[in-house]
């Protein structure tokens, strides 16, 4: 079994023995980062190609990348980025197989080492159908830190279809889904609550 073929909340939660708790504007608070005017006008070019071509790969190049790579020049290159990385935890449990993205907190960038963000690209612009894998990832990022001892308490998630952003965490055994949608024409919040979500970590 790997990732992608947990398909449900109900999955998660008898797998894994943990709970969901959803609430309203969980990440509402956070305020808006500023961001580059290069970040500003790439997205500005690539928005409407990666729209037209309307292909998750499409998608994860134009749009999410370069807001994940704005974030690491914000924090001054002190995270390592993955991109279509496998990450095998454990494949009895179904851990295992490829992850869209992942942030660590480490600097490191040949291997993974501090997994702190699982980000999930959603399949058919289907955002709630994304949420299990990306639940699935952050467990198996929470108990690789763990083995590692990783002083990590809390593991983040996303889901985006590139102009559509939903956020959670994982903290011990219950997940909690922010139920707001966040988009990309606030952009400044989608960067502002991805750099909280480092720094509360640091």
């Amino acid at each position: 079994m790997f990732y992608s073929e947990f398909t449900s909340i109900e999955s998660i939660e008898t797998s894994f023995e943990v709970a969901i708790a959803d609430k309203i504007g969980i990440f509402a608070k956070i305020p808006p980062a500023d961001y580059s005017q290069f970040l500003a006008q790439t997205l500005e070019e690539n928005v409407p190609l990666a729209l037209a071509i309307n292909t998750e790969k499409a998608r994860s190049e134009l749009i999410v990348m370069p807001i994940l790579v704005e974030l690491r020049k914000q924090l001054k290159s002190q995270i390592s980025i993955f991109s279509g990385k496998e990450f095998n935890v454990d494949s009895q449990k179904g851990l295992s197989g490829f992850c869209d993205f992942l942030v660590s907190r480490s600097q490191e960038q040949l291997a993974i080492k501090a997994p702190v963000i699982a980000l999930v690209e959603a399949k058919n612009d289907n955002i709630q159908a994304g949420l299990p894998q990306c639940m699935a990832e952050m467990i198996a990022a929470q108990i690789f830190n763990e083995r590692r001892n990783n002083q990590i308490a809390q593991i983040y998630g996303v889901v985006t279809t590139g102009t559509n952003w939903k956020f959670m965490k994982l903290v011990n055994q219950i997940i909690k889904v922010d139920l707001n949608d966040y988009f990309l024409n606030d952009l400044g919040k989608i960067v502002g609550i991805l750099k909280d979500f480092i720094n509360s970590v640091s």
